[in-house]
């Protein structure tokens, strides 16, 4: 519920600001972050209503947090949860804007709705961006909820309104290179999605790309957790 929740915001604010006709068409990259954050505040407050404490929206952040913890064991029911909420929220999405699609010319506008592309086609580069971008989403949620800074803060409640903040900042400050997906089941759920539905002239899904935003993320947030773990936050 968690992920579905995030991928319906977080594509719905990409689809407002892309897709012919709507009122939000053209409002820029401030209106895009700005959207995502919210959609991760609230993905994180319906995954923990409905039972997740750790609301985890993210395959990256699963992995992370196995690694810290040392336990493997619920990689695969939260993978699995996170692409099926991914996939679910993105065709919610898709039949939201229903009338827009076809009165939309750009099938890699269209693209850019369900999933990541780079900036600038840099294959290396654009792996580095999302290990650089998913290290950073992984090393300060866990800064925001360390001993060291539970000691002052942050109250009960304000944590996801902090990990929003992130994934805000970390869309501002880094997201111009490619997107920030820094979330698998981001990426590769709607990219299924924009594949299989009859969506007019959506074009290819680009699929020669998806292995960096998917191996990009994991990579990070591997390399973030094992920092974590031998920081002992």
């Amino acid at each position: 519920m968690g992920t579905l929740v995030l991928m319906l915001l977080g594509g719905g604010v990409g689809a407002g600001v892309t897709l012919r006709k709507t009122f939000a068409v053209d409002s820029g990259w401030m209106v895009i972050t700005t959207g995502w954050a919210l959609a991760v505040l609230c993905g994180v407050l319906v995954a923990q209503a409905f039972g997740s404490p750790g609301a985890h929206l993210n395959p990256a952040i699963t992995l992370a947090a196995a690694v810290v913890s040392g336990n493997y064991a619920q990689i695969p029911v939260y993978w699995s949860a996170q692409l099926l909420g991914a996939m679910s929220g993105s065709a919610l999405m898709t039949l939201h804007y229903g009338p827009h699609w076809k009165l939309t010319d750009a099938p890699a506008a269209k693209l850019g709705i369900f999933c990541t592309s780079p900036a600038v086609r840099s294959p290396l580069l654009n792996f580095v961006s999302e290990v650089i971008g998913t290290m950073m989403l992984v090393i300060v949620a866990n800064a925001i909820f360390s001993r060291g800074v539970a000691m002052s803060g942050p109250a009960a409640g304000v944590g996801p309104w902090l990990v929003g903040s992130l994934v805000w900042g970390i869309g501002l400050s880094l997201g111009g290179t490619t997107g920030y997906a820094i979330n698998p089941a981001r990426d590769l759920g709607p990219r299924i999605v924009h594949t299989v539905l009859p969506i007019p002239g959506k074009g290819g899904s680009n699929w020669s790309y998806a292995p960096i935003p998917i191996l990009g993320p994991l990579s990070g947030a591997l390399l973030a957790g094992l920092l974590v773990r031998c920081a002992h936050l």
